[in-house]
């Protein structure tokens, strides 16, 4: 009857009321742990809302550049494949006889290099730095860029250029200044005028020569890049398209709106590129924080066990106590998404500003708040919240009111049986996936790396409660030196294998990563240093910007120094041999005391009108010494040449080394400029006195780098270390994310075990010995996490690293130092999260404990 009764004022309509109550108060009595929760759950969902807000804001200021791209232009020509000297001049006056046609302007632009009053160059920071030409309005397609003072080129030598150039070069109208042009060299130019780009970005430069000069500068006197096409009314644009592609059928033939369309797509596919990447990290940082909630709404079930008992005994169901807990975690998402959202507004603004402040050369433009981006992000972290809690929530439900009430908040009691088992099978499926992936390279190899690592990290989350107890124990051997208190620790730590596994777990994914990124870095480092050190035996190595190379005369000018015995120029070579595709290198000159070839049979040397092949290429392609090959370029141009020899196969050079005489007859001329330019010594030289005879003799070309082999390395390494910085910074909020959940699952498991703390400290445990067991056991959870994601990574390091090796990541290498540091450092970081949950557990009262129910 009472039973009934019961039934009849829970389980009846409006019954739910009670429940919202009880659930809605629980937070409100628990401000910490609610805290607690709801920051892990901030923290993830800020990374997707300011990964949206930062990609969103780029794409709408870029769409506002392409607005006033190819202004004015009906029909653009230009070369179906890149790489090509550009479209024939001759072509540009085909274009112009065509009816309807008003104006035809052959394109003349380049990469430049803008030197100020100083003597350095103008620093960009990534942004462009363009050298165009000047057409006056009555020749031109497009309304020229109008002039805020000054006046445009009228001569040659004269230039023009952007404002915001102008004011960080320091730079007035009247002023001289000088321009590096990579295929000429040093430029002398006078400021004519400054012109209004339209959207001036930051760190751009902009540099209009005249037409004339910019022919002479840009082209090979016989091409232009593409030619810009305007009608004059009596044809549509697509009229127009038509009678151009039938008058030059070689050609790509585009109207002005298929142009920028086209323009537009390219760099969204590059944003999106970054919204991928950097939703890559937010994902990451969720699915650490969605073990923290896992194990908090655990917890929080496991503390409740008798509120829960006694719910149920006075009539809940099973339906209401698990509705009861997934609202509580309903309410923690929703504050968690709401407030990470906000975060991640203000994280987007944080993100532009520290890129500006690197000097990025971003565009400017106010923030885009679209509805895209609430409904994501909040969407998001209330559905990882209240799927975490699902779990408890249905423990919570199932429990036995009349056992929950006899018993203490227990979660390892639970067989790890079939958990173990399952996650054995999927461990090794994984294993087996990485090895067979490490024997490949492309594209399949690292897909079957990839699902190994995917399985390898299920199997190891469903084996590490049973995994826990064994290492931990043996970590725990670190602790005896502080007696019974480090035995408790230890005791501590393996008691709920569960909650040890899954608090560990977070930091596991976080080092994972950085374990894995740290072998990628210290392996690309080690694969340049042997590259380096087996490739080239010059003394020196002059160097150039990545986009801009070495710049035309360098060459000649330190070729007259005493103390140099040869100099050469390396340049890159791309074009079809033989009907194929080939990569490769070329040197104006012998490769003999500059580059270390291990030929196999025929010369080392190319000759005029031979190749050099690898190896590998060679009986791939069925070469051998004295074979004839036809090697066509881009545009076509073809020339003959013979196999002179056979090399094993080098990463420097890639499968073949071509003469100069046949790179100069199949490259375009705008392309020239060498990538690097080494240099013997002559024997008995001094190094000090060459080097400052080498540095001066290229003062005058501003951007050569003057190194040896081991500066030269160096630098490459210092390139490699900016990227991994940027990544080991984004995967910093997985980690912080960790060691929040270590902090919260301490806290919270002090809370569980006051009336155990309070039996100890009746019995004469003292408050440091309580605090000093909180800090073992948490240095032991953190351990083992830590040891358990870098064995991890390095797996996976070793398995991706394996599939690159056809990439030039020909050794494996790993970073020793830093997974000692993080190792030493996971032990640290376990006592700095136990300070506050040991205090804590420091400050109970031992009557107030005991007599709690």
């Amino acid at each position: 009857m009472s039973s009934t009764s019961a039934d009849h004022h829970t389980g009846g309509r409006g019954s739910g009321a009670p429940m919202r109550r009880v659930s809605l108060r629980n937070l409100a009595a628990h401000k910490v742990r609610l805290a607690l929760t709801v920051l892990s759950v901030v923290l993830g969902t800020a990374f997707v809302a300011g990964s949206f807000v930062f990609t969103d804001t780029l794409q709408r200021t870029f769409d506002s550049i392409f607005d006033d791209t190819a202004t004015g232009v009906d029909v653009r020509v230009s070369p179906e494949e890149q790489g090509t000297d550009g479209v024939p001049l001759a072509d540009a006056e085909t274009v112009s006889s065509l009816p309807g046609v008003r104006a035809v302007a052959p394109a003349e632009s380049g990469q430049v290099v803008l030197i100020g009053p100083d003597g350095s160059a103008v620093q960009t920071g990534g942004a462009p730095s363009i050298g165009t030409s000047y057409v006056p309005a009555e020749q031109a397609v497009e309304e020229p860029d109008p002039y805020v003072a000054g006046a445009p080129p009228s001569a040659p030598g004269e230039v023009g250029i952007n404002p915001s150039a102008a004011e960080r070069a320091n730079l007035a109208v009247g002023d001289d200044a000088r321009v590096l042009v990579p295929a000429h060299g040093i430029v002398d130019v006078t400021i004519s005028g400054l012109y209004d780009p339209g959207t001036d970005t930051g760190g751009f430069i902009g540099v209009q020569f005249t037409q004339q000069q910019a022919v002479e500068l840009f082209t090979d006197g016989r091409h232009a890049a593409y030619v810009d096409v305007a009608g004059d009314g009596s044809r549509t644009p697509e009229q127009l398209q038509a009678d151009v592609q039938q008058a030059l059928p070689d050609m790509k033939v585009q109207t002005g709106d298929e142009v920028r369309a086209e323009t537009e797509a390219q760099v969204s596919q590059a944003l999106d590129f970054v919204n991928y990447f950097l939703l890559a990290f937010g994902a990451i940082a969720l699915l650490v924080g969605t073990f923290i909630i896992y194990n908090t709404f655990s917890m929080i079930v496991a503390q409740r066990l008798r509120e829960l008992a006694l719910l149920r005994a006075i009539g809940a169901s099973q339906g209401q106590i698990g509705r009861s807990v997934t609202l509580e975690a309903l309410v923690v998402g929703i504050l968690g998404a709401i407030a990470g959202t906000a975060a991640g507004i203000g994280l987007a603004y944080v993100l532009r500003a520290l890129l500006n402040a690197f000097d990025l050369g971003l565009p400017e433009g106010p923030l885009v708040l679209s509805p895209r981006t609430f409904a994501v992000s909040i969407g998001v972290g209330v559905l990882v919240t209240v799927i975490s809690a699902y779990a408890p929530a249905r423990r919570a439900s199932r429990v036995a009111p009349v056992a929950a009430m006899r018993e203490e908040a227990s979660g390892g009691a639970e067989s790890l049986t079939v958990r173990t088992w399952v996650g054995a099978v999927f461990t090794v499926a994984g294993v087996v996936a990485l090895v067979i992936g490490s024997r490949g390279t492309g594209e399949p190899a690292a897909a079957t790396v990839g699902l190994g690592a995917l399985a390898t990290i299920v199997g190891v989350f469903l084996v590490a409660p049973a995994l826990s107890r064994p290492v931990v124990r043996t970590l725990g051997l670190a602790t005896r030196p502080f007696g019974a208190v480090g035995k408790l620790a230890r005791t501590n730590a393996v008691r709920n294998p569960r909650r040890t596994s899954a608090t560990a777990f977070a930091l596991t994914l976080g080092l994972m990563l950085v374990s894995v990124i740290g072998v990628f870095g210290a392996s690309a480092k080690a694969s340049v240093d042997e590259l380096v050190d087996n490739g080239i035996t010059a003394d020196w190595i002059l160097s150039g910007p990545n986009q801009i190379g070495v710049p035309e005369g360098v060459e000649g000018a330190v070729s007259e120094l005493p103390d140099v015995a040869r100099a050469a120029s390396l340049h890159l070579f791309s074009a079809e041999v033989d009907g194929e595709r080939e990569t490769g290198g070329s040197l104006d000159g012998s490769t003999e005391g500059l580059v270390n070839l291990d030929v196999v049979r025929g010369s080392g040397d190319p000759g005029p009108g031979e190749i050099i092949v690898s190896d590998t290429k060679a009986a791939e392609r069925g070469w051998d010494v004295g074979s004839p090959v036809t090697v066509t370029g881009a545009d076509g141009k073809q020339t003959r040449a013979t196999v002179g020899g056979v090399f094993v196969s080098n990463q420097l050079f890639g499968d073949l080394v071509v003469s100069d005489d046949v790179y100069r007859a199949t490259s375009p001329a705008v392309g020239l400029p060498a990538i690097l330019v080494l240099i013997e010594a002559t024997p008995g030289a001094d190094a000090d006195t060459l080097r400052a005879d080498l540095e001066q003799s290229t003062s005058r070309f501003i951007v050569v780098q003057v190194q040896d082999r081991d500066e030269f390395k160096g630098a490459q390494a210092a390139q490699i270390d900016t990227l991994l910085a940027i990544l080991y910074g984004l995967l910093a909020l997985a980690v912080v994310i960790a060691i929040l959940g270590i902090v919260n699952t301490l806290a919270l498991s002090v809370v569980e075990r006051t009336r155990e703390i309070g039996m100890l400290r009746a019995v004469g445990t003292q408050r440091s010995q309580v605090r000093r067991t909180i800090y073992l056991e948490s240095m032991l959870i953190a351990v083992f996490g830590a040891v358990v994601g870098i064995v991890l990574g390095v797996a996976f390091g070793w398995a991706f690293v394996s599939t690159l090796r056809d990439q030039g990541l020909g050794t494996f290498q790993v970073p020793w130092e830093q997974i000692v540091a993080m190792l030493v450092g996971s032990g640290v970081v376990g006592v700095l999260a136990a300070l506050w949950p040991a205090v804590r557990a420091a400050r109970t009262d031992p009557l107030d404990a005991i007599s709690e129910s």
